[in-house]
């Protein structure tokens, strides 16, 4: 059964990352694809705010040499002009500042990347433009705000870009930002040596999503119920309802929560690409990064191993949904 986990009182904060899986280069693109011969033996995954960190250990069940294109696909980031995400701050070649090793030694990934609105691939068209492809960067943001009246229009009729209109004291302004979801992948040529077990390493900086105040003790509105939404996504329970409640400065007001929300997403789906389809022996570590801080994510028998860590591991481990992590991050140092 799902748990959702409690893990009251300090202060951290993280979201969406993935498994490695196979991939195949095709007109279309970069495709994932499954492997059959090729299991994953051990997956060891560490989640933080300040950094991800993932071991794999992969066995060659075959007689044979295995090579193939190996693909580890990162999260989809959208820009959030006015909410408070934090994102990647890393060079735009390496957003992620993602390193990997194949058996100890450093490899030299491929960045594959890509710019998406209301789910259509844009990116030839951004290419087109000549804008820079992250769209989170401050050159992104600069160039899009400095098209001309036409090419603006464009890319707002295809939700590329998004307007704001403020008064700076000079009168109303408007600026235009980038809107698309920037999605990237790195890949490499591995070799899995018939009957033999290698390793793989990867280590990168997460990127943020968050609200500041609580959100999901609202009421429903507008067809919406927050809590309701957070169950399903977080497995926030009563406890953990209560223990927020318990915090709130005004009762009748569920903004006055001293947390800011920080969300953590990570693939763990395409793990069901390799032999066997899925892992067979799965570790979880998640560290919310202080004790005051709240923390609810869904997962079997997670116990409490540290003062902010918790972990789950499962064997034969089967990933049919992608792991979301919930962390509230408290900001009243005074409590």
């Amino acid at each position: 059964m799902r748990n959702a986990i409690l893990a009251a009182i300090v202060f951290s904060a993280s979201p969406a990352f993935a498994n490695d899986t196979a991939a195949v280069l095709t007109t279309g693109g970069l495709e994932f694809i499954s492997h059959g011969e090729i299991a994953m033996e051990s997956e060891d995954l560490y989640i933080s705010r300040d950094e991800i960190r993932v071991t794999y250990v992969f066995r060659n069940d075959s007689d044979q040499d295995q090579s193939l294109l190996v693909a580890f696909p990162m999260p989809d980031i959208t820009p959030s002009h006015f909410t408070p995400d934090a994102f990647p701050t890393g060079p735009l070649d390496n957003l992620f500042e993602f390193e990997t090793t194949f058996n100890g030694e450093p490899v030299e990934a491929v960045l594959h990347e890509y710019a998406y609105a209301a789910g259509v691939d844009r990116t030839d068209l951004i290419r087109q433009l000549g804008l820079p492809i992250v769209s989170i960067s401050d050159e992104a943001i600069a160039a899009v705000d400095a098209l001309d009246e036409e090419t603006t229009a464009k890319l707002l009729h295809l939700g590329l870009a998004i307007p704001d209109i403020y008064d700076v004291g000079e009168g109303m302004e408007t600026h235009h930002w980038p809107n698309w979801t920037y999605r990237a992948t790195y890949t490499w040529e591995a070799t899995f040596p018939a009957g033999e077990r290698v390793t793989v390493e990867h280590r990168y900086k997460p990127s943020v999503g968050g609200t500041t105040g609580v959100s999901f003790l609202s009421e429903p509105y507008e067809n919406y119920d927050p809590a309701a939404d957070y169950a399903r996504k977080y497995c926030t329970d009563e406890a953990f309802l209560a223990a927020v409640r318990k915090t709130l400065k005004n009762p009748d007001e569920v903004w006055s929560a001293p947390f800011f929300e920080s969300w953590i997403s990570y693939i763990l789906s395409t793990g069901g690409n390799w032999a066997g389809g899925g892992i067979e022996k799965f570790r979880l570590v998640v560290d919310k990064g202080d004790e005051r801080n709240l923390v609810s994510f869904c997962g079997n028998n997670v116990r409490k191993i540290g003062p902010t860590t918790f972990e789950m591991v499962e064997e034969n481990f089967w990933p049919e949904r992608e792991l979301e992590i919930l962390i509230l991050e408290r900001h009243d140092m005074d409590y």
